[in-house]
């Protein structure tokens, strides 16, 4: 879908610049945006696998194992339904630790594996359970302590101070993952209520 609307907003662009006579300015901008495009990527990777592998090495010092031996209470308390010792409390911990951290391409793999075994535990139904629609609003809530992705595009578009946006992220992640816990929380409460 989103690239139908990519594609509709590129061809609308490339219109609008014939009738308005400024098809110079349309390719101009296609090019430079290009290089551009291809410059970000090129930092955003050095980025991507430095933090990819400061992960991979946490996994294996046996970090992101004691981190998820801290969340159990927050995970118990969000997931009640899953079995204690089950491998989903360790994908869905790695993946909060990932996204705390702003790692969302390392998240990603753990909350896709969270995801498969949530859907196990639901019996294979397509109906999503409780716990899925909180793994996936706590997903949605942006949860990140430390906004890599926005540190490195303001860094490479020449920011002075490209972590002063710190304190912002903090206050807007707290606000929208303590809405997105509470919604979870009282929808829990209140379908086991009808049932």
């Amino acid at each position: 879908m989103l690239n139908y609307l990519w594609g509709i907003m590129i061809v609308i662009g490339i219109v609008v610049g014939v009738f308005n006579g400024r098809i110079d300015e349309v390719s101009n901008a296609t090019l430079s945006s290009s290089k551009e495009a291809v410059t970000l990527c090129i930092s955003m990777l050095g980025i991507m696998a430095m933090w990819t592998g400061l992960m991979e090495i946490a996994k294996k010092s046996g970090i992101v194992s004691s981190f998820t031996k801290g969340l159990r209470p927050i995970i118990k308390f969000l997931f009640p339904d899953i079995p204690k010792n089950h491998i989903v409390n360790e994908y869905i911990a790695s993946n909060m630790i990932a996204n705390i951290l702003g790692l969302g391409w390392a998240a990603t793999p753990m909350g896709l594996m969270a995801m498969k075994e949530l859907k196990k535990l639901n019996k294979d139904s397509d109906l999503a359970s409780h716990d899925m629609c909180t793994f996936l609003i706590i997903n949605i809530s942006s949860l990140q302590l430390i906004p890599v992705n926005i540190i490195a595009y303001r860094s490479q578009y020449g920011s002075a101070n490209p972590a002063e946006i710190l304190a912002a992220g903090i206050v807007a992640t707290i606000f929208s993952t303590f809405v997105g816990v509470l919604f979870s929380v009282l929808a829990r409460k209140l379908s086991k209520g009808d049932k």
